[in-house]
Formats: C-alpha cells, sequence, structure tokens
C-alpha cells in the first residue's frame, strides 16, 4: 500500500505556486524524511494530505486510494503540526479527554503508560511543561490514536539536543515496535539521518529525488581529484561540484557501482551530503531514484 500517492500535484497560493506537477509516492512501512528550504513547499504538501488543503491541479492520495480529508483518511493519519498546538491552560489529562472525544480511536491506556514513562505530570497544564515535554505531549496524543500513518510537520526545531533525541528515538519506537508508517519534515538533517529510510527531497515547489535511502545512498559516490581533472567518464551524472586551488570534489549519481574513472578516488555519500548537494542545485530537477511499491523494502 502506498501511504502517499502524488499525480501531477500543483498548490497555488493566489499568483504564487508552491507546487508544481509532483508526482511521486511514498510506499508504507517506512520512517520518510522530507527535506527542502523554506519555501520549498514541505508545509504545503503535508497540509494537502491531512486535507486541510485541497490541489488546484493534479490529485493526491492516501492510505491506498483514499481521499484526504476523507473519514478512513483522518482516523487513519495523525498529524502533528510545527507548533505543536496545544491548550497550554489544559492539564495532559485534559488533553487526553479533549483528543479521545474528538476522534474516533483512542487508546487511552497507551496515553497513560506513555506519560508516566516520560515523567509528565497529568495534572500539570500544558502551558507549563518544558518545550521538550510538550511535543512529548502532542506526540502521545497523536500515536494514542493508533494511526496508520504519523505526519510530523517540524517537530523538533526548537528542542535541545537531549528533548530532539528522545523525541526522534519515540517516532523510531512506534515505526518499529507498532508499525507505523512516518513522514516527517525537519531541518535537522542529522536526526533524519539517524532514523529515516526514504527520503523524499523538496525544492523550489518540485520533488527532486524521492527513494529507499539506502538505494540512493549507493547510487551517488564523491568523487575527489586534482584541481584540473575533468570528469569525462558519461555514466556519472554530475549533481555538484566544488574546485579549489588544488582538489576537485564532485557529488554524483551512476548506474555504475563498481568502477572508479581514472584520476578520480570514490568515497562513500551521507544523507546529510547527498541531500545538500540537491539543495544547492535547485535546478537539477531529474530524478536519480524512484522506488515502487513493488520493489520498496523497510530497513526495519
Amino acid at each position: 500500500m502506498n501511504v502517499i500517492e502524488a499525480s501531477n500535484l500543483s498548490k497555488n497560493y493566489g499568483g504564487t505556486q508552491a507546487l508544481r506537477d509532483c508526482t511521486f509516492t511514498i510506499p508504507s512501512g517506512h520512517v520518510v524524511a522530507l527535506v527542502g528550504p523554506n519555501g520549498a513547499g514541505k508545509s504545503t504538501l503535508l497540509n494537502l494530505a491531512v486535507g486541510l488543503l485541497v490541489p488546484s491541479a493534479g490529485g493526491l492520495t492516501v492510505l491506498g486510494g483514499h481521499t484526504p480529508g476523507s473519514r478512513t483518511a483522518r482516523n487513519g493519519i495523525a498529524y502533528v503540526a510545527q507548533d505543536t498546538p496545544l491548550y497550554a491552560n489544559l492539564s495532559a489529562t485534559d488533553m487526553m479527554h479533549l483528543t479521545r472525544n474528538l476522534n474516533l480511536r483512542f487508546d487511552w491506556a497507551y496515553a497513560e503508560t506513555r506519560l508516566d514513562e516520560l515523567g509528565i505530570p497529568p495534572t500539570r497544564k500544558a502551558g507549563k511543561l518544558s518545550g521538550g515535554q510538550r511535543a512529548q505531549l502532542a506526540l502521545t496524543l497523536a500515536l494514542s490514536r493508533r494511526p496508520t500513518l504519523l505526519i510530523l510537520d517540524e517537530p523538533v526545531a526548537m528542542l535541545d539536543p537531549i528533548a530532539r533525541h528522545d523525541f526522534m528515538a519515540t517516532v523510531l519506537a512506534a515505526a518499529v515496535d507498532d508499525g507505523v508508517s512516518v513522514l516527517l519534515s525537519s531541518h535537522v538533517l542529522a536526526e533524519l539521518e539517524r532514523v529515516a529510510d526514504y527520503l523524499v527531497l523538496m525544492s523550489q515547489g518540485r520533488v527532486q529525488v524521492d527513494g529507499e535511502v539506502d538505494d540512493l545512498l549507493s547510487s551517488h559516490r564523491v568523487l575527489t581529484g586534482r584541481a584540473d581533472e575533468v570528469l569525462t567518464d558519461t555514466t556519472y551524472r554530475v549533481v555538484h561540484s566544488r574546485r579549489g586551488e588544488v582538489q576537485t570534489q564532485l557529488i554524483v549519481q551512476t548506474t555504475d557501482r563498481g568502477r572508479v574513472p581514472s584520476g578520480w578516488e570514490s568515497h562513500p555519500i551521507g544523507l546529510e551530503e547527498l541531500a545538500l548537494a540537491y539543495l544547492r542545485e535547485p535546478d537539477f530537477l531529474a530524478l536519480p531514484v524512484r522506488s515502487t511499491a513493488s520493489t520498496t523494502r523497510a530497513r526495519r
């Protein structure tokens, strides 16, 4: 099942085009990193997926073909917005009551257990909690709905390193233990590299790269050579280049993973380095890897 599938998806705000002809699929069973600079269209895409916006053109379905905002979609998708919205004057228990009353499904025992494990007092008002505790409370409320897909929009942007690490550990545990698919938008690439096994990279309102992280990393390399070295091997496609006085460094995509072009040294690439290479070249819009539901596999 594809938890999200978009076809020629576009969204306009007046004369501004936030999304342009986006076509991609996100299979179930993954922790998906949605990466891109400010203004790339990430939040617009997430709001379309949860039914808060409607497309200007093209289409988007969720949870195996359902319309965003439909009863099935609302019941199967949990969403934590960027500012982890909570009512400051309501206690954690009050927030649990509110969430249970507004949704068809809510696992009260799970929520109580998680708050106890996190040391969050059930009677303390949300406005009196630390930033990390508020984020964990919002995540607990979302997970207690027992969703098929959990969507998180910049949930760790304002957290300190320890709170960020603990939050991401909870997300990963939900994915592994409960089989929840996760779509996570964030600028914190180092954290995403630790948990994500699927990447959707956006720039200028378009999807530049989407696919399994393992496939993307294995099909890209870092090549280093002399400053005057020229890459003539056509099986390598240059994504980004940096030329210094002594050395040239290239981020390349290749279909011939076992061969190194003459005059160059080849090195493996990390997720953060790969994402930054594409973000530095926003007009490089060819899709290097497209995973399909039939070939996708989770790393868990």
